[in-house]
C-alpha cells in the first residue's frame, strides 16, 4: 500500500523535517482523493495534472503551515477542474470545515456568467480577498499555487505566458510583498520578468555575473574585516553576502533611469544577531570601520514597514570607493523578512497570534469596506493598486505617531487615515507648522496637523477628485450617502437627465420609470431612488450604465414614439419595409440575403449609431453614422439608393463572446514610460492590443494610435477612462482609419 504514496514521498519527507506534528493519515487521504479526481487529466506539458497540487503542497510545507493547509493545497483544483465529481459540501464531509473553506476561497467563480473578462477577473480577486479576510491561509496557498505555475510556465503558449506573467507581476508579487513574504515575492518577480522582457533580463543577469566576478574578492574582504570586529566584541552572529535580484536592478535601471554603476546597494552584507540592542551595537561598529553614504541610512526597526519588515539599512564606502549596503537584524526579524505574516503563523499559536495577524491585516478589511461602497470594477482595481500595491510614505502626527500612506497621498488622505470624524471635520492642514493647501502631498518624515471645525459643512465632493486612497474615498462617499441623501438623488437624477438628452428622443414619465427600474434591477440596486442616490454620491459611475440605459430606452420607447434627428431609413427610398438582413448583431432595413461587413475606416461597436452602404459585390458595409466617409459621401448623387438604414439588434451590446476592433487616439506629453504604462493598463483590463503606432505632435507632445479588441461602446468608454488616468495623457478619443 505504501507505493501508492510514492508521488508524495518528497512532501512527506519535508513535513517530517519540520519536526511539527502533522496528521499524516489525513494528508495521505487528501492526496488519494485528489489523485482519483484528477485521474485522466494532464497539464499542457503532458505530465499528470495531480503533479501540480503535489508541488503546491510541497511549497506550502516549506512555510510550515498546518495539516489543513497541506490538505487544501492538494485539493485546491478539485472543485474548479473536476466537474460534478466533487463540490465544497463533499469536501466538508470528507475533510472538515477548514479544508472546505480554504478550497472554496481558492476556487474561481466559474459558474457565474460575466459580461467581459475584466469583470470576471475583478470578481475573482474580490472573492479571494474576502476569503483571505476570513482566513489568511487562503492567500498563502494561492501564492504557492501561483509560484508553481510560474515555475512551469514555459509549457504554455507565448500569449498565455505574457498574460500570466503580467498578472503575477502586478497582482501576486506586490501582494507577497505586502504580506512580507520576500522569498516568494522575489522569485515571482524574476520569473515574470523573464517572460515579459527576456532580453532585458538576460542583459542584467550577464552584467551581474560580470560585475560580481570582478569584485568577488572585495565582498569577501569586507566580510572578513567585519567578522573580525564582531568577534572582538564577543557577539554571536551570522554574516552572509547577497547580490541584488535581476528584477530589483531592472526596476531601478529602467524605472528610475539609472546606470548600472549608479546602483549603491548592488552588494549587500546581512548581519543577524540575537537582540535589538546588538543591532545598534553592530551599526556603531560598521560606521566606525567605513564611511557612510549620507541619506542612505534607514531605521526600519523603530519604524517598521507596513508589511512588518524590520531591519537597519546603511550604505558605506568600501575599498576603491565601491559602495555596498549592510543590513542588520535579529533572527526574529529575519524570519519575518523571509516569511512575513506566514512567520507569525509558523512560530506562534493561539489567540495572541490570531490577534496579531488580524491587526496586521487591517488593510484587507479596508479593501472589503471599499468594495461594499462601489459597484465599479475600475474603482476596485484602482483601490487595489493604490492602497495595497503601492510604495509607502511615513508621516507623523503632532504627537509623534507614525501614519503610513501610499505614495502620492494628500493631507486629506492623512486626515481620514486617522479617523473618519477627523476627515469629515477637516477645514485645513499644516505641515511642519506651516499652513498648506488641502491637495498638498506630505513627504517622508514630515509632521502633519489637521485643522478641524465642528461648525464645518463636511467634506466637499471635489475631494473625491483629490484623494488618493480608497479608504478616504470610501469614507467621503459614506458621509454623502448618509448626510446628503436628498442632494444625492437630485444629482443622480441630473446625470440621468443629461444622458437622456443625448438620445434626442422623447419618452413619457411612465416609460422613464420603467427604463430606470430595469436598469436598477440589472445592476443590483433596490429601486430608482437608490440608483439616483448611488450615482449622486459616486458609488457608481455614469459610463458604467450608459449603454445599458440606451438599450433599455430602445426597448421600451418604440420607434413610432421617437423623433430621431436623422431618419436614416428614409435614405433608401426604394427600401421594402418587409425586407431586412440580420448579420453579426446588425439589422439592415430594406435589404435581405446579403453579407455584412464592418467598415475599417470607423470600426463601429455595439452602442454606436449606424448606417449601411451597399457595395458592389461585397454586400453591405456598416459605418458609424458620424464616420467622416459617411459625412463626405452621403450628399453625393451618384450614391443615391445605396445608403440604407442599419441598427444594432436589441441586446447586441451584451453579446459575451463577440469582440470588435476599436481605434483609439491618445494625445499626450511624451515620456520614456508612456507606451509601457499604456500597454500595462490594457493588460490589466484583459484588452487585446492589435496595433500601436505613434506620431510627433508639437515639441514634446505625441499622438498614439491604438487598435484594440472591445465588446461594445461601454467597454471602450471604460478603456478610455482608464487610459485618461495615466500621467501625461491629455485626452483619449475614438479614432478613424
Amino acid at each position: 500500500m505504501e507505493e501508492n504514496y510514492t508521488p508524495i514521498k518528497k512532501l512527506l519527507f519535508t513535513l517530517e523535517k519540520t519536526g511539527k506534528q502533522y496528521d499524516i493519515e489525513k494528508i495521505k487521504k487528501a492526496y488519494l482523493y485528489a489523485a482519483e479526481l484528477h485521474e485522466g487529466q494532464f497539464r499542457v506539458s503532458g505530465e499528470p495534472f495531480v503533479y501540480h497540487p503535489i508541488a503546491v503542497a510541497e511549497i506550502v510545507a516549506t512555510l510550515e503551515l498546518d495539516t489543513d493547509s497541506i490538505c487544501a493545497a492538494l485539493l485546491h483544483d478539485t472543485v474548479e477542474d473536476c466537474g460534478s465529481k466533487v463540490d465544497v459540501a463533499k469536501l466538508r464531509r470528507e475533510f472538515g470545515e477548514d479544508v472546505a473553506m480554504l478550497v472554496d476561497g481558492l476556487t474561481k467563480l466559474v459558474q457565474i456568467p460575466f459580461e467581459d473578462k475584466e469583470e470576471e477577473h475583478v470578481e475573482n480577486l474580490r472573492k479571494m480577498f474576502l476569503a483571505m479576510s476570513k482566513d489568511i491561509r487562503v492567500i498563502f496557498i494561492k501564492l504557492c499555487d501561483r509560484l508553481h505555475n510560474m515555475r512551469t510556465l514555459d509549457a504554455k503558449r507565448p500569449e498565455k505566458q505574457r498574460m500570466t506573467a503580467l498578472e503575477t507581476m502586478y497582482v501576486y508579487a506586490p501582494l507577497a510583498h505586502r504580506l512580507g513574504m520576500q522569498r516568494i515575492k522575489q522569485e515571482l518577480e524574476n520569473l515574470s520578468l523573464w517572460y515579459l522582457d527576456p532580453i532585458g533580463y538576460t542583459q542584467i543577469k550577464d552584467d551581474i555575473e560580470k560585475k560580481y566576478g570582478q569584485n568577488r574578492d572585495f565582498v569577501e574582504s569586507a566580510r572578513t574585516k567585519i567578522a573580525e570586529k564582531l568577534d572582538e566584541a564577543n557577539l554571536k552572529y551570522s554574516l552572509e553576502g547577497r547580490v541584488k535580484t535581476v528584477y530589483s536592478l531592472y526596476k531601478k535601471m529602467f524605472g528610475q533611469n539609472k546606470n548600472f554603476e549608479e546602483i549603491f546597494d548592488f552588494y549587500a552584507l546581512r548581519i543577524i544577531v540575537d537582540t535589538e540592542l546588538e543591532c545598534y551595537t553592530v551599526l556603531g561598529i560598521v560606521h566606525d570601520m567605513f564611511n557612510s553614504v549620507p541619506g542612505r541610512f534607514k531605521d526600519y526597526i523603530s519604524t517598521p514597514k507596513p508589511n512588518m519588515y524590520r531591519s537597519l539599512h546603511t550604505t558605506v564606502i568600501g575599498r576603491d570607493g565601491v559602495p555596498f549596503e549592510i543590513q542588520i537584524r535579529t533572527w526574529d526579524m529575519h524570519r519575518i523578512a523571509e516569511y512575513g505574516i506566514a512567520a507569525h503563523w509558523k512560530y506562534k499559536s493561539g489567540a495572541q497570534s490570531k490577534a496579531d495577524i488580524d491587526q496586521k491585516l487591517q488593510w484587507v478589511a479596508k479593501l472589503i469596506d471599499a468594495e461594499d461602497e462601489t459597484k465599479d470594477a475600475d474603482e476596485f482595481m484602482h483601490t487595489l493598486k493604490i492602497d495595497i500595491f503601492h510604495d509607502e510614505t511615513f508621516v507623523f502626527t503632532p504627537k509623534g505617531d507614525v501614519i503610513t500612506l501610499p505614495q502620492g497621498s494628500t493631507v486629506i488622505d492623512f486626515a481620514y487615515a486617522i479617523h473618519s470624524a477627523v476627515g469629515n471635520k477637516m477645514v485645513g492642514a499644516k505641515i511642519n507648522g506651516m499652513i498648506v493647501p488641502i491637495d498638498r502631498i506630505p513627504q517622508n518624515g514630515e509632521i502633519v496637523e489637521i485643522l478641524t471645525s465642528n461648525s464645518g459643512k463636511g467634506p466637499s465632493r471635489d475631494w473625491l477628485k483629490i484623494v488618493k486612497t480608497g479608504e478616504a474615498r470610501t469614507k467621503i462617499r459614506q458621509w454623502f450617502k448618509k448626510e446628503k441623501q436628498a442632494e444625492n438623488i437630485l444629482m443622480g437624477k441630473a446625470e440621468i437627465d443629461k444622458e437622456f438628452k443625448k438620445f434626442n428622443r422623447h419618452c413619457t414619465e411612465e416609460q422613464r420609470n420603467e427604463i430606470l427600474a430595469n436598469i436598477a434591477s440589472r445592476i443590483g440596486v433596490k429601486d430608482v431612488d437608490t440608483l439616483y442616490s448611488t450615482l449622486g454620491y459616486g458609488g457608481l459611475s455614469m459610463n458604467k450604465i450608459t449603454v445599458r440605459l440606451k438599450d433599455e430606452f430602445d426597448r421600451v420607447v418604440k420607434p413610432e414614439t421617437t423623433s430621431a434627428p436623422v431618419d436614416v431609413a428614409s435614405i433608401n427610398k426604394n427600401a421594402s419595409p418587409s425586407k431586412s438582413t440580420k448579420n453579426g448583431g446588425v439589422i439592415i432595413d430594406g435589404v435581405d440575403g446579403c453579407s455584412v461587413k464592418f467598415a475599417r475606416c470607423c470600426n463601429p461597436l455595439p452602442g454606436d449609431d449606424l448606417i449601411g452602404f451597399i457595395t458592389k459585390g461585397y454586400g453591405v458595409s456598416i459605418h458609424k453614422l458620424d464616420c467622416p466617409n459617411v459625412k463626405m459621401n452621403l450628399p453625393k448623387p451618384e450614391y443615391d439608393g445605396r445608403w440604407v438604414s442599419a441598427h444594432w439588434e436589441r441586446g447586441a451590446n451584451l453579446i459575451s463572446n463577440s469582440v470588435f476592433e476599436a481605434m483609439l487616439q491618445i494625445h499626450a506629453h511624451n515620456s520614456i514610460s508612456l507606451l509601457a504604462e499604456i500597454t500595462m493598463v490594457l493588460a490589466d483590463m484583459r484588452v487585446s492590443l492589435i496595433s500601436i503606432n505613434t506620431q510627433k505632435s508639437g515639441n514634446n507632445d505625441i499622438i498614439v494610435n491604438l487598435t484594440v479588441n472591445a465588446k461594445n461602446l461601454d467597454h471602450v468608454n471604460s478603456i478610455t477612462s482608464r487610459l485618461k488616468s495615466i500621467k501625461n495623457i491629455n485626452d483619449v478619443t475614438r479614432g478613424f482609419g
